[in-house]
């Protein structure tokens, strides 16, 4: 069984499209993943699959949520590999915009056209920084990211992908989980 780990986009924000995630965890269980792990309430979860196609991963959960939950929530799996190299790409490394939570991921379920991020890279926020990869756009929000302009709506809009974005710390906490199975 290989590890993976999925990231379900906007549960549980604001009140809205709540799934509890013991909840989760055990429609996971019945779908026959092993050794399911959340983090948090924002729909980050670690676990087992003979399943070895990430899409095929995303289709069943997000069928599953569906049928469940009443909610169409996106998907996005990764396996450790994976989301270690997208952590290790980020070019925002220093520690003080690391200590005050300025970095963020947003990660993508397609590679943007290059046209796409041609016109996205000419977006300008003040106190916004990013660099748009293939499977991520890397943020530094100086400001603070309950403000920010480039939020992941934002993204999804003018990229014209699905994305969902996770902290420094988030991203730290599932590669640890990931790791320690």
């Amino acid at each position: 069984m290989k590890i993976y780990i999925a990231l379900l986009r906007g549960i549980n924000v604001g009140g809205h499209r709540k799934i509890k995630m013991v909840d989760l965890k055990e429609m996971l269980n019945k779908m026959g993943m092993k050794d399911v792990a959340t983090y948090i309430q924002s729909g980050n979860v670690v676990f087992k699959s003979s399943i070895t196609i990430t899409s095929e991963l995303e289709r069943k959960i997000k069928k599953s949520i569906a049928k469940t939950f009443s909610l169409d929530v996106p998907v996005l799996v990764k396996t450790h590999k994976e989301l270690k190299s997208i952590f290790d790409k980020n070019p925002f490394a220093e520690t003080s915009d690391i200590e005050h939570k300025r970095i963020y991921f947003a990660l993508l379920k397609e590679t943007p056209q290059p046209e796409l991020i041609a016109a996205f890279q000419k977006v300008k926020f003040l106190g916004e920084l990013f660099v748009v990869a293939e499977d991520c756009v890397y943020l530094n929000y100086s400001n603070g990211a309950g403000k920010a302009k480039l939020s992941n709506n934002f993204i999804e809009r003018k990229l014209k992908v699905s994305a969902t974005a996770r902290n420094f710390n988030t991203m730290v906490k599932l590669l640890e989980m990931s790791t320690a199975r």
